[in-house]
């Protein structure tokens, strides 16, 4: 194709679509016309992008028929078919294709946990550090228990508190460093609380206060702290396609993700709020917890899988994300 030839002659078309696009009021006629000139500056598009992937011209274009469609179709307004579109097919693609990345997380977060537990409970030094001894034995015994208050009110200050950490981690992901950090200091964080209680002969008492919305709400944190570190490993390596192509795609999924954790925190929140401090017997407490882990990974699993094998990716739709120019390779 000889792009300048074919632009000159195409050029009339496609201002003119512009033209009545702009136009604050259409005929009848003018309506029929946009309609056309649509359908007509679509194959043109097509035909560039296949023959000669101009980018200028390619977004030109792209722009040029993102204002038709949104003149012809008027305000976009979601439906309950992309909403659950989105629920069943979008998220637990995302969530599917970081689960490798969140085992990984997983693992090495217990593994510093556990190891900082440890060393808390067998080591005077160690231990010291976690305060005096008035301070640890009114930690272990009052302060600890008491945090756990039921009601409202402390599931939404939960949900805000891990909403915000996994937001860090999404938000910085490219960084590398800062999800790894965040990461970092929780596991410290958990596991020194764990060592204090279990030097104090009070470890069944920080399971059973932990597990019921912990195994969720950790679960989550992990994956956003994986979905952040995808990110930035698809900056150092993007594989096959151009960095910012790769950048972009993966971008999009991760806030699909990120968008995702608002409602699985929600859930471990209200279980904090009001199943982790209340009266009710700790095997059933812990009972909840391990259900709600399970039917969050069998939603990953179970969607996550046929969504991938279909072919999502966890990104928008092509004529929302933008079209890409075409690559060699």
């Amino acid at each position: 194709m000889d792009l300048d030839a074919y632009t000159r002659a195409r050029t009339p078309t496609w201002q003119r679509l512009d033209e009545l696009t702009r136009r604050r009021s259409l005929t009848g006629a003018e309506a029929d016309e946009l309609v056309a000139l649509y359908q007509a500056t679509a194959t043109d598009l097509s035909a560039v992008r296949s023959a000669a992937p101009d980018p200028a011209t390619v977004t030109r274009l792209s722009h040029g028929l993102a204002r038709a469609r949104g003149r012809l179709a008027g305000t976009h307004a979601p439906s309950f078919g992309e909403v659950a579109a989105f629920v069943t097919v979008r998220l637990p693609a995302a969530l599917y294709r970081v689960r490798w990345w969140t085992v990984g997380v997983t693992v090495a977060f217990l593994v510093v946990a556990v190891a900082t537990g440890v060393l808390v409970a067998t080591s005077p030094d160690a231990l010291a550090l976690m305060g005096t001894a008035a301070e640890q034995e009114a930690y272990v015994n009052e302060a600890f228990e008491a945090y756990y208050a039921p009601g409202a009110g402390f599931a939404a200050m939960v949900w805000t508190n891990n909403a915000w950490i996994a937001a860090v981690c999404v938000g910085t992901g490219i960084t590398g460093l800062l999800p790894a950090y965040m990461l970092l200091t929780n596991a410290v964080n958990v596991g020194a609380a764990g060592g204090l209680m279990a030097a104090h002969g009070r470890l069944d008492v920080f399971l059973q206060l932990i597990a019921p919305h912990g195994l969720l709400e950790l679960t989550a944190i992990f994956v956003a702290g994986a979905a952040g570190l995808r990110l930035f490993w698809t900056w150092v390596d993007p594989g096959p396609r151009p960095r910012g192509r790769a950048l972009a795609q993966e971008g999009r999924a991760l806030f699909t993700v990120a968008l995702g954790l608002v409602g699985v925190l929600a859930v471990s929140g209200l279980v904090e709020g009001f199943v982790t401090g209340t009266a009710l017997p700790w095997p059933l407490k812990v009972g909840v917890g391990v259900v709600a882990l399970a039917a969050f990974w069998a939603y990953v699993l179970v969607l996550g899988r046929r969504a991938v094998a279909a072919g999502e990716t966890g990104d928008l739709d092509a004529d929302r994300a933008g079209y890409a120019v075409a690559t060699a390779g």
